[in-house]
Parts: structure tokens; sequence; C-alpha cells
């Protein structure tokens, strides 16, 4: 039993302007292209192959908004689309523009009440906003009435337009400080802020980590930086550390193995892998 907190899906995003920005993101998807490409389906049945033969039960789709600062975005009806191929196990999490105030509010209200979107997924430095911007906080408001977690950036960005400072985790906790009923994934672990991003989940009992992009295997070396996360989250955090592969950035078997091979007590291996994402997600299991 795995539930993968955070994939890419074959969903295109709307483009309305050409801006874009320059990434490290080449590389890793030339690897993809040329290993697994066999492995990245075109469509939702695809996926839910390839999860069922990776014993995968339910994946968190995040997609994101970024119409105003780089003119893309995937709407909610993209998504919920989607996900309608089995909405039990394809979890979808919709972004939002804050430069748009209430529309964009209202529209994330539209995504969870009438398109049964899960979630709000921000990926702030593209917006080149800290968490604890103002903007978004109608939108943290809006997740707490809704009873929806938010998913926030929190680890080096890979674009080289803006600095990391975005997603350092001290602005998420300032967010959990003003919003302590509002669920946080602080997505991609927090490196390199290991240490700041175990103090403010260890503060906050609202906030979670996900592992998002990260080979597993690192975290169990001391040198890497990740100590910290895998003796805390063996202990103290143990219920909100949620595995996420970042597939297909990488492959389902690869991370979950890993997961397996890490320094965990197994009753906390199972948290990890499973159980603290489906009481997050209010999943029946």
């Amino acid at each position: 039993m795995v539930i993968d907190f955070r994939v890419g899906a074959p969903i295109k995003a709307d483009r309305t302007a050409h801006r874009t920005h320059r990434t490290l993101y080449g590389e890793a998807y030339g690897r993809i292209a040329a290993g697994q490409q066999a492995e990245i389906p075109s469509d939702p049945r695809g996926l839910l192959d390839l999860m069922d033969r990776n014993d995968i039960s339910h994946v968190v789709i995040p997609v994101e908004d970024n119409e105003t600062t780089l003119g893309s975005r995937t709407g909610p009806e993209t998504l919920a689309t989607f996900c309608s191929a089995d909405p039990e196990r394809l979890i979808g999490f919709c972004g939002a523009d804050p430069y748009k105030g209430m529309t964009a509010v209202r529209e994330l209200e539209h995504a969870v009440r009438d398109l049964g979107i899960r979630g709000l997924n921000i990926g702030q430095f593209w917006q080149e906003l800290t968490p604890d911007d103002r903007r978004y906080y109608p939108l943290y408001a809006k997740c707490v009435e809704l009873k929806v977690p938010v998913i926030l950036h929190a680890a080096m960005n890979l674009s080289l337009e803006v600095p990391m400072e975005y997603s350092h985790p001290r602005y998420i906790d300032r967010v959990a400080t003003d919003f302590p009923e509002l669920k946080i994934v602080a997505t991609h672990g927090g490196w390199p802020w290991i240490t700041e991003m175990v103090a403010v989940a260890w503060r906050r009992p609202n906030v979670y980590i996900d592992t998002a992009a990260q080979r597993p295997k690192y975290l169990g070396i001391p040198e890497s930086g990740w100590a910290p996360f895998v003796h805390f989250g063996n202990s103290l955090l143990q219920d909100r550390i949620l595995y996420a592969s970042r597939w297909p950035l990488l492959p389902f078997d690869q991370t979950v193995a890993e997961i397996k091979e890490l320094p965990l007590k197994p009753e906390v291996q199972e948290k990890w892998l499973w159980r603290n994402a489906a009481t997050l997600l209010g999943l029946k299991m």
C-alpha cells in the first residue's frame, strides 16, 4: 500500500504568453526522455495501469496557475477531467493565481465544491512571492473553510530567474502561525534548509513535509544534509512525513524501494508510505 503525494501527469498547460524561466530542469527531463519514455503514459488510464504495476494505491496530482507571471495555467476543469477516470485514486490539487484577487478565491471554491478538486497547490517562487505574502491569505482562508490542504514549495528551486529565498521554511512558519487550522504540505523536503524545516514542523502541528523529487537513498547519507529529516521523521515527526516521488522525474519503484532501505522503524515506514497521507486526505483505507 503506497500513496504518492506528488506526481506529474500528462496534462498540458494553456499558454497565453511567451515568457518562460531558464531552469535546471532540462538535464533531468532529458534523462527521462532517454530512459523512461516508454513508462510515461499519455492518458489517465495509462497512469492508473502504471500505478497498479507498482502497487501505488493513490496519487496526488498538483497543477499550477501562473497566468500573470508566466502566462501559463492548467485550469481546474482540465485537471478534474483527467482525474475523473478514477476520482478516488487520482487526487487533484489545483493552482491559483494570487494576482487575480477574489477571482482566484472564487475559482478555488468552484474547483473544490463543484469539480471535486481536493486541495490547493502553490509554487510561489514562480509567482515571485513568499508564502506569507498577503495576496495568498484569502486563498488560505478559503482552504480552511473548505477543509482542504495547501501545498507550498519549500526547497531549492531550479529556476535561474528568481532567488531561492522565496521558498525558505521561515515563511511557511509565518503562514502556519497565522492559520493554525490550515493543513500545509511543505513540498520537496526543505533542502538545503533541513534543520529549519524540521523546526517549523516541530513547532507547528499543521505542517507536513513531503519527499517529492528527492532520491530517498540520499536522505540516509549524513553528509548530504538530510540527517535531521530522517532522525526526527523517525520520531517526533513520524506522523507528518509524506512519501512523494515527483514521477516521472523519479520512478515509483526506485523511490519506494529506497524509502524501504532507510533506517525507519517498521511502523514509521508504513506512516511515511501511506498512513499519514491517508489521514491528511481523509481517505478510508
